[in-house]
């Protein structure tokens, strides 16, 4: 997959995205924000690892998110499985210099549309930690509903916190 947008372009991950993409990883405000197998320190050799694995899957489900000609973040999704096959759940990050600047909204309704055709699905969710209002923003902006609050349903660096469940739902055939 590749959709230019405006200001960024999703693309699939490339070994040579390893050293900028541990470079805006390396960032414990975002690793705050993600699960705890995004790792922090995050080194280019993780960057490394990460882009091999992903560039083995198939179907391709996780891109990297390019601004101004470097890796500046990722976004996937992970398809569901039995009764859920028609869903997935959505997740990304972008480095702390590309926020506020509209990108992640771009990003996730290109992807969000992409999922949802490429994919067959009915559904695209995610449960950004309900603390980080960013994402929820990012969330909102690109179509999605918010669905309910997952009361303590998390632990992230020894703190249990609340999830927002929210929701991209297709038209009814």
């Amino acid at each position: 997959m590749r959709v230019e947008l405006s200001n960024a372009v999703v693309r699939s991950w490339e070994p040579a995205d390893a050293t900028s993409m541990a470079k805006h990883a390396d960032n414990r405000a975002i690793w705050l924000n993600l699960r705890d197998r995004f790792p922090h320190p995050y080194t280019r050799n993780h960057a490394v690892a990460f882009i091999r694995r992903v560039q083995a899957n198939r179907p391709e489900t996780t891109f990297c998110i390019e601004v101004d000609g470097e890796a500046a973040g990722g976004i996937g999704f992970m398809l569901q499985q039995d009764i859920e096959r028609v869903s997935a759940e959505v997740g990304y990050w972008l480095g702390e210099p590309f926020w506020g600047r509209g990108i992640g909204t771009g990003v996730l309704r290109a992807v969000t549309a992409y999922a949802m055709t490429a994919h067959g699905l009915t559904r695209l969710f995610a449960v950004p930690f309900a603390d980080n209002l960013p994402s929820c923003r990012v969330l909102e902006k690109a179509g999605y509903v918010l669905e309910g609050v997952m009361r303590r349903s998390a632990i992230k660096d020894g703190r249990i916190r609340d999830q927002k469940l929210y929701a991209f739902v297709g038209p009814e055939p």
